[in-house]
């Protein structure tokens, strides 16, 4: 088995976690490669096996491998996906951050998370990405989020008008800082935020929930995937701010957005003590009474 680790930051604090992560590994002959900017970080303070392979680029990371590992938090297991693609390679999260829907493996289950991934007890759970398909320029061959797809206004000072079509019949015009598009996995991150529902996965939908609606009678809305969103911007600003997951690009007033399902779906590892409703009950504290 040969297995994948994807990092971002690390300190002194991660140590004997991690080391016990690739101890764990080596101690079930698993080989490794890691990702060349975390080596470069973890090298001189992890003990490591001689000459371990590292990746850069989604070409690299094909060479055989059969999972990735994620350290770190929910951003960073975004940041997998545009290395993964569409290779049906499986990510594991381990949480560093702090909620972690995404990454739910805690540090003090390393042990028992190495042991299933072996003896391959644990199940896929298939996650459905949004792609942007125009202005295809904004984000290259990268066009594809896990979680959502986010407008901004450009300023402090002027709000952002968002005239959305849903397979070419008018929706609304969204009068505030912005809009969110979320996959369901999207649904408990910033979408959450903004008062958008808690959507399950495979569930087969999009929320477009706005951000600071300048309309109080204006509420979040689910639609099903299958449709395509189509997006107009107006305002004041000559360009506004845009994100896929993590990453930034500036679209210009005029120009149009176009969103559908992407054509494939990420896997994520979950264990088969987990469930994404179990998740949720942790993450978000459900059914615990303060009041004791």
């Amino acid at each position: 088995m040969k297995v994948a680790v994807f990092g971002k930051e690390y300190n002194d604090g991660q140590k004997k976690h991690l080391q016990l992560l690739v101890d764990e590994l080596i101690s079930h002959q698993v080989d490794m490669v890691f990702y060349q900017g975390y080596f470069s970080k973890i090298h001189s303070s992890i003990q490591l096996p001689q000459n371990i392979p590292t990746f850069s680029n989604h070409e690299d990371l094909l060479q055989g491998v059969d999972m990735l590992i994620s350290i770190g938090g929910d951003g960073t297991f975004l940041d997998t996906v545009p290395y993964v693609r569409d290779s049906g390679i499986p990510i594991l999260g381990v949480n560093l951050g702090r909620l972690g829907f995404l990454s739910s493996i805690s540090l003090d289950e390393i042990h028992e998370a190495v042991q299933s991934i072996v003896r391959k007890e644990y199940t896929i759970e298939k996650r459905a990405l949004l792609q942007l398909e125009e202005p295809h320029a904004a984000f290259g061959d990268v066009n594809f989020a896990l979680n959502d797809l986010t407008i901004y206004r450009n300023t402090a000072t002027a709000l952002i008008v968002v005239h959305v079509y849903i397979n070419g019949l008018f929706l609304n015009s969204y009068w505030g800082d912005g809009l969110i598009i979320s996959t369901p996995t999207g649904s408990t991150a910033y979408s959450m935020s903004v008062g958008g529902p808690i959507v399950s996965p495979g569930s087969q939908n999009f929320v477009i929930a706005p951000i600071a609606s300048h309309n109080l009678t204006v509420r979040p809305i689910v639609i099903q995937d299958s449709c395509e969103i189509k997006i107009k911007i107006e305002g004041r600003e000559e360009k506004y701010q845009m994100t896929l997951d993590s990453r930034h690009s500036n679209i210009n007033k005029g120009d149009e957005l176009i969103i559908r399902r992407c054509d494939f779906d990420v896997n994520l590892v979950q264990m088969n003590n987990k469930d994404f409703y179990s998740t949720i009950r942790d993450k978000l504290l459900w059914g615990v009474d303060s009041r004791n």
